[in-house]
């Protein structure tokens, strides 16, 4: 079986992204690792593996900053890891990035699964996932909270969707792509023969024309969002008011009070 994990790096959870006077985004001095929620997306491929066998082929577009993604994915136990880059590709937005990911998955041989993380930390646009699935003419299986059945040989799997009314069960032909969510798993710890592995391992580089690529169909040329304008909202204000009594039901009067002046209740 061979499951195929697409991933990228961001920056760090807890940084702070600032917008200059000109438009300028920054992560500040924020270190780039794997996104957070492709992790899920590794560890169910890792667990799939270690039941029916096969390999785990990671994939990720981008330039060598991706390689932080890609080690890190390999030190959990990915067998294999691809870069895909070429600096027609900068700028790409959700609809170019999922043309050249769908277009390295097309040249793999006997792919079965493809799997995500339920976003991307930086973008939060949800739209990669579904894209590739899209393009590749495979069912999109999004929201997948549990894998509850898979039949390597038979080529179908069960999932359970999270979904704001409740959990739904779908069955799907493979191969599919299937979109994870936190709670699907609880991804491992890197270990320290992990990170020597990744350490050693080889990152093969693929071009656009190694995977069948139009140059006109990624970077800015390819995509269909545009950022003619970008900009920090403007800072909230307002001012607060601490409210001093002596026992909690005062408090709640005297709260009460207030909000009926202001007419809030």
């Amino acid at each position: 079986m061979h499951i195929v994990v697409c991933t990228k790096h961001t920056p760090d959870s807890e940084a702070k992204m600032s917008v200059d006077d000109v438009g300028n985004v920054s992560w500040g001095e924020s270190p780039l690792i794997i996104n957070p929620w492709d992790e899920y997306a590794v560890e169910e491929a890792l667990t799939l593996r270690d039941e029916h066998g096969g390999k785990v082929t990671v994939i990720s577009m981008g330039p060598e900053e991706a390689l932080e993604a890609l080690k890190h994915a390999v030190a959990m136990g990915c067998d294999e890891a691809i870069r895909i880059w070429d600096d027609a590709c900068a700028s790409s937005d959700t609809l170019a990035t999922s043309y050249v990911l769908a277009k390295a998955i097309e040249s793999m041989e006997d792919v079965d699964l493809i799997l995500f993380g339920k976003s991307a930390i930086d973008a939060e646009t949800w739209q990669t996932a579904g894209a590739v699935a899209h393009r590749l003419g495979y069912p999109s299986l999004m929201y997948t909270i549990n894998i509850a059945a898979l039949d390597a040989d038979g080529k179908s799997i069960v999932v359970e969707r999270l979904l704001e009314e409740g959990r739904q069960e779908v069955s799907s032909s493979l191969p599919a792509v299937v979109g994870t969510t936190k709670g699907i798993n609880e991804p491992r710890y890197t270990s320290f023969i992990g990170i020597r592995k990744a350490a050693k391992m080889e990152y093969p580089l693929q071009t656009l024309d190694d995977i069948g690529a139009e140059v006109d169909k990624v970077g800015a040329a390819g995509s269909g969002v545009r950022w003619p304008q970008v900009f920090a909202p403007p800072a909230r204000e307002g001012e607060a008011e601490i409210i001093e009594a002596e026992t909690v039901e005062e408090t709640v009067s005297i709260l009460v009070e207030k909000l009926l002046a202001e007419k809030v209740i």
